[in-house]
């Protein structure tokens, strides 16, 4: 099959679409033709070098996934060739062909495209796991969220409102806090001209918010704490902003504070298949029914995923960046 691959770590250059062999599949796994799929920070880091694919996973870029079942496994019962699926794989989403497990797969509804479901698994799943299932948001709490333009702060930024928090937002252009206002966000503050911790101090009479999602990790951190009400939890999704930081240790204690990590991809398969279930059970049906969607920023054909990442690189989405893989190639 053609696939993106790279042969050592290093900028976007190194991607390049080549001829692979196809991926071997289990007996509880789904073999799908990719038609769509989208672009994370992961891939990103693993192009770099700094984030391996896990135990057992593709070494090919691509968490998320649409397409068609062409084969199933003997132990596979729910689907069938000839199924339109999405899903949140270990990878191999920037190829024609990938193998994801039946228990992670679920079925696109119908009026999605591959490319609409594509962009949706590793972001409200995300969001969701952080919000309602570790901090626990709830009702009248207010929540910041960072990167509010990406794919994560889009969902997020859905969800919070719908648990009926007030939501804040951080974004790096005026344009991106418009669209974040646009989308629900009570307050959206632009990080390269105000400092949000001030902001948020400003907006909140001092107390500070409830839950902060976080995408950047050290750079963040001290003023992550000081934005953080008394019992305030901080959830760390992503350490963009680098990995070392000297914790005042006094004031998490004097103030309750909880600092919470999740990345999805270092889940074992039950956390995964678990994820899976909670989204389906609460997110999908808001998807389904138009309160939740989306936001899918460009379409860049499969040969030209080098340039895909670039522009990831550079910030320039509000949303999410997808590859039309069975169109090109």
């Amino acid at each position: 099959m053609k696939a993106i691959v790279f042969d050592e770590p290093g900028e976007a250059e190194v991607l390049r679409l080549a001829e692979v062999d196809a991926p071997r599949m289990g007996d509880q796994d789904l073999l799908v033709r990719v038609h769509a799929s989208a672009l994370n920070r992961a891939d990103i880091l693993q192009r770099r070098g700094l984030y391996a694919a896990g135990p057992g996973a593709s070494p090919i870029l691509g968490l998320e996934l649409a397409g068609e079942v062409q084969a199933v496994g003997q132990d596979v019962r729910a689907f069938r060739p000839g199924d339109r699926i999405y899903g949140l794989s270990g990878g191999g989403g920037y190829g024609e062909w990938a193998a994801i497990h039946e228990a992670l797969a679920l079925p696109i509804p119908d009026g999605w495209s591959c490319e609409y479901a594509a962009a949706i698994t590793e972001v409200f799943y995300t969001a969701n796991e952080a919000l309602r299932t570790l901090a626990n948001l709830a009702a009248g709490e207010r929540t910041l969220i960072h990167a509010g333009g990406s794919g994560v702060g889009i969902a997020a930024i859905q969800i919070g409102k719908e648990v009926g928090a007030e939501v804040l937002v951080t974004t790096g252009s005026d344009e991106k806090c418009t669209r974040a206002r646009e989308l629900g966000a009570d307050v959206a503050i632009n990080y390269k001209r105000e400092d949000f911790a001030k902001t948020v101090k400003e907006r909140t009479g001092d107390e500070g918010v409830d839950v902060i999602l976080d995408v950047l990790g050290a750079s963040y951190w001290e003023r992550n704490l000081a934005s953080l009400n008394a019992a305030g939890r901080l959830v760390l999704v992503g350490l963009m902003g680098g990995t070392k930081v000297e914790a005042n240790l006094g004031l998490i204690l004097s103030r309750r504070l909880r600092v919470i990590g999740t990345a999805m991809r270092s889940q074992p398969l039950e956390n995964r298949i678990a994820i899976t279930r909670r989204y389906r059970e609460w997110v999908e049906p808001r998807l389904i029914n138009g309160t939740f969607r989306p936001i899918i920023d460009r379409v860049f054909p499969f040969r030209e995923a080098a340039a895909a990442h670039r522009y990831m690189e550079a910030n320039k989405n509000f949303g999410k960046i997808v590859l039309d893989v069975a169109g090109d190639g």
